[in-house]
């Protein structure tokens, strides 16, 4: 898996001739720590290392551009020494590439690889092609001959000495017949031997020893070649042809044996090579809201070093990069909106500037490593620009393998999953010492040691120690003896033991170095233990560790130490062959292997625990995942192997791995597995097939991974799967940051499916309580409720196409409700498990969860308002209007009692149209039907109070209108009377309660002031005038004092807010008001503070003359 991180890096290069007519791009390569350019008029070299500066370039001269052609294809030979070029005018160019011996100086340092480059044109060729006859594709090469498609459709072979053989035709000999093409996606009625199209790429596999021909039409065909390679033309047998449709690229991944094809739709298709070459599936980014018309054809294909991801570039704009299971890992196209294919596809604007590849991909190129990803924009000549990549080392089979970890690795550092101090999960980078990567670079393996406490990192030689705890590194003590080891592979043995697989240079040789980590060094060694051969995969499993070495040797040794392990002691550490086993298979190489501990594993480790002299008896099974995702379990008994599933990226053993059993979430499943189909779970089973398949997209949704995160490992003790996507960040760099991002989805809701299943209810309650305490809990028992419950909704709808419906639950539900009642969550659950399923089968869940009455009431008991509230509308559908609008009633007055306002005012809605749909027709139960649950539980639009609320007196009325106008203005007087204000404009607020009506007629009743003074006083201290929200609660009084003209409202709310301009109206008006509101302003000690207002108000006042006070106060 890989995931692009930083900023992308670019490389300049050299302008060639100013005479050049084109401007892309010829031939882009990185191999042995180079990169090859090729441009229309020169060639660079480049260190494709950590330092990436140029080596060596030739710039070919005015005369030889005119007469020759500018350079249109190119090819480097696989030891790197010679380039061959082909011009437009077909002149064949060969060039000899020497490395000096000159070593280039960086900060005054040396570094290894960092050496001076000579290119030299050695030779100079026409190549005798007619004028109806001349080169349209690429080269392909192996390490004695080159090819190259035609015009006319043949092929032309060249050795690296410019000699010509005489082209040929690839004739389809072995033609299918029409049923098998159907079944293998070729083409009966297409006869290659009478087609004349262009050849316009080749794409060529030593490894498979297959030669891939894609034609101007847009098909492919597949060519098998002879063992002597290109150079034999007649070992090359066309095999079959692929009814592609508008192919434009083409690129093998031999480890995976799969063949990627690039569309002019946009879209890129992956094939299966074994015999039946069928299309396994198709990879875009329509999904993502970008059509072809966006992005343009497929121009380029690149697969990652392992053939585990594959890189895709198109004309038109971007490029992205993807698993071999289709999930999205990198893409330099912004993100917009995750939607579907209905989402608009607009082109971009030229606020898009910061987006890299703007303007198409021209070519790509990945380096040995995987770590660098290198491209081209199309069109471009002038620069390379390189994304960095961290990956994950499940493709290897060399290190080891924990669930206290999840991490990616870079060229020189260490992505980190870390929870940060609000259980978010982080990406911490961990920079290595710049002491060691400078001279060991590139990081090749990282393991975790199980108690999660230190990390080992080996570059090209030695091997460092991280602490975690202390944040500290450990090296060798002696450079020499870290310059000894090439690391190929690491484990750790019982979290103290680093175990190192080393590379002997001069003797050709493998072998098992055993340090203890706290001391690296000889004198410290435990162990050395040489090895029969080249190791291709290892795992280690308590004390046990297994070693496979090619075509599928397995060894499997026991390790045993004697005395303790620390600096002041001697231990000793023994390795002994507890079994040798050869397997003859034909099958793919195995990419990782596993130990499978017995069930009976876990009782002996107590055992262990009290008595150290009892050996545990060694695993007997082991999980092999093949290069091509095959996956199968292997008996280490007697070799049988079985295969389980295929199209899997990675999996998880899970079953006793972790070192703190009681805090394992998970140790009830087997294993887990990733790829194609989604997340698999696999539990182990008592029956005749050793383990039960559960396939997670069957049966949970929720627990699909979007096809943009790709998981990295697991968290037994939350009982999560941790995934990584990616994020772009934009700033005024040219280009955008990309960040790795790390996601959680949760298993659990699985995992105590899969025990009430097997009757294991105990269990499950357990696995509950410990999880009780971890984020999403309630989310998770949800989801619990929601697939059982959805399960035996279709069994049933299945039932009654056969036979008579049966009301009532399967017993799986109602072990899921029993389960469930042990937690608070369980009202909530139950009730928001109903609103997401149609009302027609809610007889069915409350009959295994409890009467909805019932429910209610014990909500209501707790003071649980708003989730009774959410049980309203089952109790209507359930038990009927009458009994739902009692419940709403009860439920309204305890809201207002306890100033839920909000609540109150959806209550007092679906009250008023519940109560009018009661009447009209009572015996129509159906209209209550679950669409009006959005109306219920989501706050209204409706902002006036209901005209029901409106009429004149309560004998109008009907009696579930008046029993809500009646509790609605009880309230109202209980905090008028109380002089509550605040909490009276959140009830109008939220009630939509007609103050004004309400005002008029209590006047003289409970709004009613005695005097001025006590008033202004007490509702001083009521509002709180020195918050915002108080002020903002008194202007809404005022208004609506004012549209009542209640004057002596208006004059306590207008003095504690300074509104001078409403007490002048009202004062000029009434003078003998005015004289009495300033002498009791003036004669209290407390009213000081508005003496100011009092001021500005007699200075407004004076100005009205005596006339005008006069025919005012008459």
């Amino acid at each position: 898996m890989y995931m692009a991180y930083g900023w992308p890096q670019v490389i300049p290069l050299d302008a060639g001739l100013a005479s050049a007519s084109s401007d892309r791009t010829i031939y882009l390569k990185a191999v042995n720590r180079l990169l090859l350019i090729v441009g229309p008029t020169h060639l660079e070299l480049w260190s494709s290392s950590q330092h990436k500066v140029r080596l060596g370039k030739f710039v070919r001269e005015e005369r030889s551009v005119e007469i020759e052609g500018e350079n249109a294809q190119a090819v480097w030979s696989p030891d790197t020494k010679t380039v061959a070029v082909l011009t437009s005018s077909h002149f064949l160019h060969i060039y000899k590439i020497h490395l000096t011996g000159k070593r280039l100086l960086i900060g005054g340092k040396q570094f290894p690889g960092l050496l001076l480059a000579n290119i030299s044109l050695t030779i100079t060729e026409s190549i005798p092609f007619s004028t109806d006859c001349f080169a349209t594709s690429n080269f392909v090469c192996d390490g004695k001959s080159m090819l190259i498609g035609l015009s006319n459709g043949h092929l032309q072979p060249i050795s690296w000495n410019s000699e010509l053989s005489d082209s040929f035709r690839l004739c389809c000999i072995n033609s299918p017949s029409p049923n098998e093409a159907s079944t293998s996606h070729q083409n009966p009625n297409f006869h290659c031997c009478a087609h004349n199209s262009s050849i316009s790429q080749l794409e060529f596999s030593p490894q498979l020893k297959m030669l891939a021909v894609l034609h101007s039409t847009g098909q492919i065909q597949l060519c098998s070649v002879g063992k002597k390679g290109l150079k034999q033309t007649n070992g090359m047998k066309s095999e079959r042809w692929l009814d592609t449709q508008g192919a434009t690229q083409a690129s093998f991944a031999p480890d995976q044996l799969l063949l990627a094809v690039g569309l002019a739709k946009g879209a890129v298709e992956l094939y299966d090579l074994t015999e039946s070459t069928q299309l396994l599936r198709t990879i875009s980014l329509y999904d993502w809201g970008y059509s072809v018309e966006d992005t343009g054809p497929v121009s380029s294909l690149a697969w990652t070093p392992g053939s585990t991801a594959l890189a895709v570039g198109w004309k038109f704009r971007g490029l992205s990069v993807w698993s071999t299971s289709g999930c999205r890992l990198m893409c330099t196209l912004r993100q917009t909106s995750l939607s579907s294919a209905s989402s608009p596809m607009g082109k971009p604007s030229t606020g898009f500037k910061a987006e890299p590849l703007m303007a198409g991909t021209g070519q790509l190129a990945w380096d040995e490593n995987g770590y660098r990803l290198f491209a081209v924009e199309e069109g471009s000549a002038d620069r390379v620009i390189g994304f960095s990549f961290g990956k994950c080392g499940f493709d290897k089979g060399l290190s080891g393998s924990t669930y206290s970890r999840q991490f990616l690795y870079g060229e020189d550092r260490v992505l980190l999953v870390q929870q940060d101090a609000t259980d978010e999960l982080k990406i911490l980078q961990l920079n290595l010492p710049v002491s060691y990567i400078e001279q060991n670079w590139p990081v090749q393996h990282v393991a975790a040691s199980d108690d999660g406490m230190y990390l080992a990192v080996s570059g090209t030689h030695g091997v460092i120690l991280y602490d975690l705890r202390n944040k500290k590194w450990r090296y060798f003590g002696d450079v020499t003896q870290e310059q000894r080891i090439q690391c190929k592979g690491l484990l750790w043995l019982k979290s103290k033991i680093i175990v190192v697989c080393n590379y002997i240079d001069s003797s050709d040789t493998y072998e098992l170095l055993f340090y203890p980590r706290y001391h690296l060094d000889q004198s410290s060694l435990l162990c050395r233990k040489t090895l029969v051969g080249k190791p291709i995969v290892m795992d280690v499993f308590q004390d046990y560790i297994l070693v496979t070495y090619n075509p599928f040797d397995v060894h499997i040794f026991h390790a045993k130490i004697t005395g303790e392990l620390s600096p002041t002691s001697s231990p000793v550490l023994q390795l002994t062959t507890v079994r040798e086993l050869s397997i003859m298979s034909v099958k793919s190489h195995p990419a990782s292997m596993h130990f499978i501990p017995d069930s009976s594993d876990e009782n002996k480790s107590k055992n262990y625990d009290q008595s150290s002299d009892l050996l545990l008896q060694q695993p007997s099974r082991c999980l092999i995942l093949r290069k091509n995702g095959e996956l199968s379990l292997l008996d280490l008994d007697d070799g049988h192997e079985q295969v389980l599933t295929n199209s899997v990226d990675l999996f998880w053993v899970t079953c006793d791995k972790s070192e703190d059993n009681k805090a394992n979430l998970i140790k009830e499943v087997s294993w887990l597995d990733y790829g194609h189909r989604g997340m698999q779970v696999w539990y182990p089973s008592q029956g005749r097939d050793p383990f039960k398949q559960e396939d997670f997209l069957q049966l949970d949704p929720e627990l699909e991974f979007d096809r943009e995160i790709y998981p990295l490992g697991l968290l037994p003790n939350v009982g999560v799967v941790v995934g990584v996507t990616q994020r772009m960040s934009f700033s005024t760099s040219e280009f955008p940051c990309f960040e790795p991002s790390p996601q959680a989805q949760t298993i659990l809701h699985c995992l105590l499916r899969h025990l009430l299943q097997r009757d294991k209810s105990e269990e499950a309650l357990r696995l509950a309580h410990l999880s009780a305490e971890k984020p999403h809990f309630s989310h998770c028992l949800e989801w619990l409720l929601f697939t059982v419950f959805d399960a035996d909704i279709s069994t049933q709808s299945s039932a009654n196409k056969s036979s008579s419906s049966d009301p009532s639950p399967a017993p799986l539900l109602e072990k899921t409700c029993d389960l469930l009642r042990n937690f608070p969550e369980y009202f909530d659950v139950v009730v928001s498990v109903a609103r997401k399923t149609d009302g027609r089968h809610w007889a069915r869940l409350f009959s295994a969860a409890g009467r909805s009455t019932e429910l209610f009431e014990e909500c209501f008991q707790r003071r649980w308002y708003r989730t009774a509230a959410c049980y309203i509308l089952v109790i209507a559908k359930l038990e009927g209007p009458a009994v739902s609008q009692y419940c709403a009633l009860r439920l309204l007055q305890a809201t207002l009692d306890e100033s839920l306002y909000e609540l109150a005012g959806e209550l007092v809605r679906f009250l008023l149209r519940s109560g009018r749909e009661f009447e009209n027709a009572t015996s129509d139960s159906e209209r209550l039907s679950p669409r009006f649950l959005g109306y219920f539980i989501f706050r209204s639009p409706y902002k006036r109070q209901s005209s029901d609320l409106k009429s004149g007196s309560s004998k109008e009325l009907s009696p579930h209108i008046n029993s809500v106008k009646n509790i609605l203005e009880s309230h109202a007087s209980y905090l008028m009377s109380g002089k509550e204000l605040s909490k009276l404009v959140a009830f109008v607020k939220g009630t939509q309660f007609d103050l004004v009506e309400y005002l008029q007629r209590e006047r003289s009743g409970s709004a009613q002031l005695d005097n001025f003074a006590s008033a202004l006083e007490l509702i001083g201290q009521k509002l709180h005038m020195d918050t915002l929200q108080s002020r903002l609660d008194a202007e809404f009084l005022l208004a609506h004092m004012c549209s009542v003209k209640f004057k002596e409202w208006i004059v306590v709310l207008a003095t504690l807010l300074s509104r001078a301009e409403v007490l002048v109206d009202l004062f000029r008006h009434d003078m003998r008001l005015w004289k009495a509101y300033s002498m009791t302003l003036q004669s209290h000690e407390e009213f000081k503070k508005y003496l100011g207002l009092l001021n500005l108000l007699e200075e407004q006042l004076s100005s009205v003359t005596d006339d005008k006070i006069q025919n005012g106060a008459l």
